[in-house]
């Protein structure tokens, strides 16, 4: 046996465990769910979808969760951007400090999160009072979409600062300098050279910001007590049987996410390449 053929097969080794964790945590559970979604009381086919886009309940979910993800994900990684940048000009224990803090902050999420908004922000909280008497706004409701975005931008900003952070060692100084050389101003070197660089990183960082919020269960159920209508919420409480029990139904809603998560990844991937042949 050559030792090419040997570094092959102990290449295939090293990889079986990790190819035998995949399958059993990743594929396995998620065929049963594919399975399951098609199983109900008036036998196997598509009934538990047509019951899910027929029903406003549900649709209501759907519509919910994507907007509060997208809207999200929009400002966290505005947000992110100019932080992650910012990072760069600043001194290194500075940096080193927010980089930290966000790390951590990234972790930060769940009941702690929910009852750290609920003391600054919820009807009584001292953030709410404190800009209410300066009459900087009228009113804020926490639990309502709005304060659910809010919620979710603020774990989607140090998230995307971590992953944004280092896509900046791509842009290199000399680039600044050469265009400013040749007569670009800022707003040339960005538009031509650092957006199209930045692109596929900031096009990557969107789609897991919008997978990280589509996902997430612990916070809003922490803080609406599983009472606000999104996915997750509707997936856990049939699933745990707080009002009726029915998992293939649930398993029906949870194929709907992955279907969504897979659009998007698609279009993701799509704009990819355009982005790819723009730039070249």
């Amino acid at each position: 046996m050559s030792s090419v053929t040997r570094g092959k097969w102990l290449a295939v080794l090293c990889l079986l465990p990790f190819a035998v964790f995949f399958i059993a945590f990743q594929i396995a559970p998620l065929l049963w769910v594919a399975i399951n979604s098609l199983d109900s009381a008036a036998g196997w086919g598509l009934s538990n979808y047509a019951k899910v886009f027929s029903s406003k309940f549900y649709l209501q979910a759907i519509k919910h969760s994507l907007e509060i993800s997208f809207w999200s994900s929009v400002i966290g990684i505005l947000i992110a951007i100019l932080g992650a940048y910012s990072l760069r000009k600043v001194d290194s224990k500075l940096r080193d400090f927010v980089m930290a803090f966000s790390n951590m902050t990234s972790n930060f999420a769940g009941v702690p999160l929910a009852f750290a908004f609920v003391i600054l922000l919820g009807f009584n909280g001292a953030l709410t009072i404190i800009l209410k008497q300066a009459g900087v706004i009228d009113d804020f409701n926490l639990y309502s979409k709005t304060g659910l975005i809010v919620l979710y931008t603020y774990f989607q900003i140090p998230l995307g600062v971590l992953l944004l952070y280092p896509a900046f060692d791509a842009l290199r100084e000399d680039w600044r300098e050469s265009a400013e050389l040749l007569g670009a101003s800022t707003w040339d070197f960005w538009l031509h050279i650092g957006l199209p660089v930045l692109t596929p990183a900031l096009l990557g960082t969107f789609i897991i910001l919008l997978a990280n919020a589509l996902g997430a269960y612990a916070t809003v159920y922490a803080l609406t007590t599983g009472n606000f209508n999104v996915l997750p919420i509707r997936i856990a409480a049939m699933v745990a049987g707080d009002i009726s029990l029915n998992p293939n139904l649930a398993s029906a809603l949870a194929m709907v996410l992955v279907g969504l998560m897979a659009v998007i990844t698609v279009v993701h991937q799509w704009l990819l390449k355009r982005s790819y042949h723009v730039a070249r």
